[in-house]
């Protein structure tokens, strides 16, 4: 049966209707299902169980200090490596930086790199519109569809088996990059270290097999967990709750979320993103923090990053969008209103 491409039901889409049946119904493998549950959920089995083991000694110093320093290095190796180098090409970085970033983020268990890359750029093509992979309006954008749908672009997307071709959203590592095909192939191995470092540096500090066990389980199971949900939430809340400053294309709701700004390293500024997804800084006012911008101008400074694609001096006297607010406001001296660009 013949059925429409994304693109043509796109230019159809009302941007308040839900999605067309065929992309409502979303099934997936068995086994699929059962790995994304296991990795969804084991981390909540280990926050219970390193409460467990907290209550009424805490947490040690050692086991927070390797949360942190685990948590910002594959932290950022998403944000600065997977999504505004990789994907979107923010910057030219020298390739063992490259290489460096590249493994930093596939220790963050959000998938190896070229499926990663695939839908990410897949959801700037489609944003909330047909063929979005993660859009909160799926299911349309009255109040029960929103519910649904931020369920869905949170979490319930990672159990879909909706296809994103690679050889179509990330060509360039399949066919020019043998050292990051190389890393999206190793990422079982890399989730693996991921969660073996933290084990193993909590044994060498402590001293004691205990010690290994608590940080395996706050540097190690909880911290992915908080990063993964951080990260699921710049799909989810933003793009429902937030404020809209910029001109985005046409049915994008991207917003910018102030409260997420400094655990997804800059990442919630979301509408400034999709304004500009090119731009290496993604909070564009002076107040706005971007730590993930902050190591990239660290990175061009020493030399390790050049081609840095920074905002227009005047960007925002001419990118200011009327483009309505949401339900959490963020500042009051940003306008509001209606309107995208096409």
């Amino acid at each position: 049966m013949h059925t429409q491409a994304p693109q043509a039901i796109g230019q159809q889409y009302d941007g308040r209707s839900p999605f067309p049946p065929a992309q409502q119904r979303l099934s997936v493998h068995a086994g699929q299902a059962a790995l994304t549950a296991t990795i969804v959920i084991a981390p909540f089995i280990a926050l219970a169980c390193g409460i467990w083991l907290a209550w009424g000694s805490g947490i040690s110093l050692t086991d927070l200090l390797l949360a942190t320093v685990f948590y910002i290095a594959t932290g950022l190796g998403v944000t600065v490596g997977f999504h505004r180098l990789l994907a979107h090409g923010s910057f030219t970085a020298r390739p063992w930086l490259r290489a460096v970033l590249a493994v930093a983020a596939s220790m963050s268990f959000q998938g190896n790199l070229i499926g990663w890359l695939a839908a990410h750029r897949r959801h700037h093509t489609f944003s909330d519109r047909p063929g979005d992979p993660h859009s909160p309006y799926r299911y349309g954008a009255h109040p029960g569809g929103r519910l649904r749908g931020l369920a869905h672009a949170h979490l319930g997307w990672l159990f879909s088996s909706e296809p994103t071709s690679a050889a179509r959203y990330a060509p360039d590592p399949l066919r020019n990059d043998p050292a990051m095909l190389r890393i999206s192939r190793a990422y079982p191995a890399l989730c693996a270290a991921s969660l073996l470092l933290p084990f193993a540096a909590g044994w060498a500090i402590s001293g004691t097999l205990y010690g290994g066990l608590t940080a395996f389980i706050w540097a190690g199971l909880v911290r992915i967990a908080l990063l993964q949900h951080v990260t699921w939430s710049v799909n989810s809340l933003c793009h429902v709750i937030g404020e809209r400053p910029y001109t985005t294309r046409r049915h994008d709701r991207s917003t910018d979320l102030w409260p997420l700004a400094l655990l997804s390293f800059g990442e919630s500024w979301h509408n400034g993103h999709h304004s500009q997804p090119d731009c290496a800084r993604h909070g564009r006012a002076a107040d706005q923090i971007d730590p993930s911008a902050a190591l990239i101008r660290l990175f061009e400074r020493l030399g390790w990053a050049t081609n840095v694609h920074w905002q227009a001096p005047d960007f925002l006297q001419h990118h200011r969008a009327v483009a309505g607010k949401h339900t959490l406001h963020t500042s009051a001296r940003r306008p509001g209103g209606a309107g995208d660009r096409a």
